[in-house]
């Protein structure tokens, strides 16, 4: 009878198992392949494969990579301000004048402030700082559907971490976040001409150190 008894339950046992890893299978069937291995911090499944496979995430990473390296995609702010002083402004001319070359690409500015203050007023400043340089860079000939949206990380993000006031906090940061077109090929003319234009400018750099040295 003992034995008939251990029988039973390990019989109902392996039939729960059973049934849960057919739940676990057919749940697995019909969901996405790795969704749920996805936290969310990488994105959306479905739209990465799309954009590696038409090119797309390629290009915006170039960009994103060249925009950083050609101009300082950061300008601060003083204390408690969303004002753009004459450092601010010269930096966001010479951002707008590297977005005006490409104008399928879409933008989006962060802001950012320093520890002072609420979490709830501090995003709110942010938020001001970027609208400010969205601001300036629609009067430089930047369309405002380009800057793709205004972003406020507040006191989330700081670069140095102390309670007191520190203008390197106090921020906002432009990006390269994706294009205006569904078809990134449409770059393929001004990415060439931006770079044929470098690769002779470094011809002529070398050309002249050459000349320099005989």
């Amino acid at each position: 009878m003992k034995y008939m008894i251990t029988a039973a339950i390990a019989a109902a046992t392996l039939s729960a198992c059973s049934s849960a890893d057919r739940q676990v299978g057919m749940a697995s069937f019909f969901t996405e392949a790795g969704s749920a291995l996805d936290s969310g911090d990488f994105g959306e499944a479905t739209m990465n494969n799309r954009l590696v496979q038409t090119g797309q995430l390629d290009y915006t990473v170039n960009l994103a990579r060249r925009f950083a390296s050609d101009v300082n995609s950061t300008i601060n702010f003083e204390f408690n301000s969303s004002v753009l002083d004459a450092d601010a402004r010269s930096t966001l001319m010479k951002q707008a004048d590297w977005i005006r070359q490409f104008p399928e690409v879409r933008f989006k500015v962060y802001g950012h402030t320093d520890l002072v203050g609420s979490q709830r007023f501090n995003r709110t400043l942010g938020l001001r700082r970027a609208q400010a340089v969205v601001a300036f860079l629609s009067t430089q000939g930047i369309s405002r559907d380009r800057l793709e949206a205004v972003v406020s990380f507040g006191e989330t993000q700081p670069v140095v971490v102390t309670d007191g006031r520190e203008r390197r906090n106090r921020r906002t940061v432009t990006e390269v976040t994706g294009f205006v077109e569904s078809d990134p090929m449409v770059l393929n003319g001004k990415y060439a001409e931006i770079i044929f234009r470098d690769y002779i400018g470094s011809t002529a750099q070398e050309s002249t150190a050459t000349a320099g040295q005989l």
